[in-house]
């Protein structure tokens, strides 16, 4: 008589577990785009990233915004500051001025400067303000970058916008690193304004930033816009960390890509859009 054999059932870590139903959730889609459905239409729908009326609650909200691209307030990747910062009033505004300048001064005071004398006197709230516009784009909003510049366009060859100027602050040491952003796409039938290419880019570079999320966050978030057949994005950035202190190697650049569809399907259009943005 032939024996029976038991099958124990796979026992998954809970690391393991979490991550396979993130992967077959339905919501591992971005829930904060909403797509209109025609039956006549084969074209691709455009996401609506201007959230409805009837948002939902604060709790789901601020759950999806860990989660998704772009969330249901058109924020994209906030900071856990990003709502305080964009409703505060004049008053509010001007005690965190107030309080950053005071936490400027004690830097200065522990390296050892006299905070009182002449050339330093306006220093701290001179700082304070500069750091405030360094990192504003955890203030901006999708929406408000893209606004109403998504078209209808009959057009599905490759869209490229090369050495975009940018400029952002390492989070590690919180010094300065900066160069060049070139982003391509491949447009299903929808195109983005040119221009809101680059004001991408500078919202997502004016926060605290590693260049290989940056990279990250520019094709992803206008992927999510546009459901383009492709994106594309290279960045060549010099870091001031590793030039003014650490190894303080001038001259050298870091370069970071990130490619999504076809790009990252066909090698031969993947060696296109590369030879052109050389």
């Amino acid at each position: 008589m032939k024996a029976q054999t038991t099958v124990e059932p796979l026992q998954l870590t809970n690391d393991l577990s979490s991550k396979v139903e993130s992967i077959m959730s339905p919501t591992s889609l971005c829930s904060a785009c909403t797509y209109t459905t025609n039956v006549n239409d084969s074209r691709p729908q455009t996401p609506s990233i201007f959230p409805a009326a009837d948002t939902p609650p604060v709790e789901q909200t601020q759950a999806v915004s860990k989660q998704y691209p772009i969330n249901f307030n058109g924020f994209s990747w906030p900071s856990i500051g990003t709502e305080q910062r964009r409703s505060e009033t004049e008053d509010e505004k001007k005690a965190r001025l107030a309080k950053m300048s005071d936490a400027v001064r004690t830097l200065l005071e522990c390296i050892g400067e006299d905070a009182d004398r002449e050339g330093l006197l306006k220093t701290p709230e001179r700082y304070a303000k500069a750091l405030m516009f360094f990192t504003k784009g955890y203030e901006e909003s999708m929406n408000d970058v893209v606004n109403d510049a998504l078209f209808d366009e009959d057009h599905e060859e490759m869209v490229i916008v090369r050495d975009i100027s940018i400029f952002s602050l390492c989070e590690h040491h919180l010094v300065p690193f900066c160069g060049k952003v070139s982003i391509g796409y491949i447009p299903n039938r929808r195109v983005l304004g040119l221009s809101k290419l680059a004001r991408i880019a500078e919202m997502f570079s004016r926060r605290l930033q590693v260049q290989e999320r940056l990279t990250k966050q520019i094709a992803v978030a206008l992927n999510e816009i546009l459901q383009a057949q492709g994106v594309a994005v290279v960045i060549e950035a010099s870091h001031q960390c590793m030039v003014m202190r650490g190894v303080q190697k001038p001259g050298s650049k870091t370069i970071t890509s990130f490619m999504l569809g076809r790009f990252r399907e066909d090698p031969k259009t993947r060696e296109e859009f590369l030879s052109l943005v050389k």
